[in-house]
């Protein structure tokens, strides 16, 4: 077997990932396939690369060698793709392309980039991984790029990027059953969910890791499941689990969404670009503006959210006064 572009980027996954599972979902495989792939690739080296252990993969020295060699090419490629494509791009008319964790804002953002940017083809792709955003973002197969990240979590961010701080300190609120004892209270105490049971998506980075700080803190130690957000929706109705939502979540007649007492759990809210003059830079200050827009009005429409911004002073709730 001759080893392609496409088995390097495989390499450089799993390494970024720690993680098969990982590294297949970034990739959009089953896991099953990228283990054979990487079998074979260890087959035509003749040597392993990556150590199997119970937490995940961990690149052997030989392994570190040949990524060492493997990342070059993979982003010598990504530029040659991508600066072949913006060529046809602009040959073929103005282009954004929009990345993003999720976000009740983006459909506004969404809207107003489209009313100020006609005849822009205006793109989005999403995704649950803030780091698999910006090294898209890196490789020039995204224009900008909208991520939280968990307070005390730091994102791996590539070099070169530009950053812009949307929201300092987003409070995360907790989701919960409609009849749950909690939910009468409009602000809840993080010890009367001692004795549920949580859920927690760890393909979210920062997620897990800042979930299992902030419940350490506290001093309790809960069940916790990991499951993405879609599936923890119908588990939270029936009253299995709890779950960190966006403070901009929400209104459900089957859910409970509240603010937990002191604010354990944040995000910060940034938008990265790559540097640019001329158009693109223009195009980079609209998507702040548009976005900055677009989450205040997605703030300010949840009454839990615009009562904690009341609460706290924040800028953003100066029209809500």
């Amino acid at each position: 077997m001759e080893l392609e572009v496409r088995h390097l980027r495989a390499l450089c996954a799993i390494a970024d990932t720690g993680s098969l599972h990982k590294a297949a979902r970034q990739l959009g495989v089953s896991q099953p396939s990228l283990t054979t792939q990487l079998r074979r690739i260890e087959h035509a080296l003749g040597a392993e690369l990556f150590a199997r252990e119970r937490t995940g993969c961990r690149p052997t020295p030989l392994g570190h060698a040949v990524l060492s060699r493997a990342r070059p090419l993979v982003a010598q490629m990504a530029v040659l793709v991508t600066e072949t494509r913006a060529a046809a791009a602009r040959a073929d008319g103005a282009r954004l392309r929009l990345g993003s964790t999720a976000s009740r804002a983006l459909a506004g953002w969404l809207r107003r980039l489209r009313d100020r940017l006609p005849g822009t083809d205006i793109t989005l792709h999403m995704d649950v991984s803030a780091g698999a955003l910006l090294r898209a973002l890196a490789a020039g197969q995204l224009d900008v790029a909208f991520v939280h990240e968990v307070e005390g979590c730091p994102l791996r961010v590539p070099e070169g990027l530009e950053r812009r701080v949307l929201v300092e300190r987003e409070p995360q609120f907790i989701s919960m059953a409609r009849d749950h004892p909690a939910a009468g209270a409009p602000v809840v105490e993080l010890a009367d969910l001692a004795r549920d049971r949580w859920i927690v998506d760890p393909n979210v980075d920062g997620e897990w890791d800042g979930l299992r700080r902030m419940l350490g803190a506290a001093g309790i130690d809960p069940p916790v499941l990991h499951g993405d957000y879609h599936t923890a929706a119908s588990l939270i109705v029936a009253g299995e689990v709890v779950a960190p939502c966006q403070p901009t979540s929400g209104p459900r007649d089957d859910m409970a969404i509240r603010p937990l007492r002191g604010d354990p759990l944040a995000v910060r809210l940034l938008l990265y670009s790559r540097p640019g003059t001329g158009a693109d830079a223009a195009y980079t200050e609209a998507a702040y503006t548009d976005l900055a827009a677009a989450y205040r009005e997605a703030a300010l429409r949840t009454t839990a959210y615009r009562q904690w911004l009341l609460r706290h002073g924040s800028p953003l709730a100066a029209r809500a006064a």
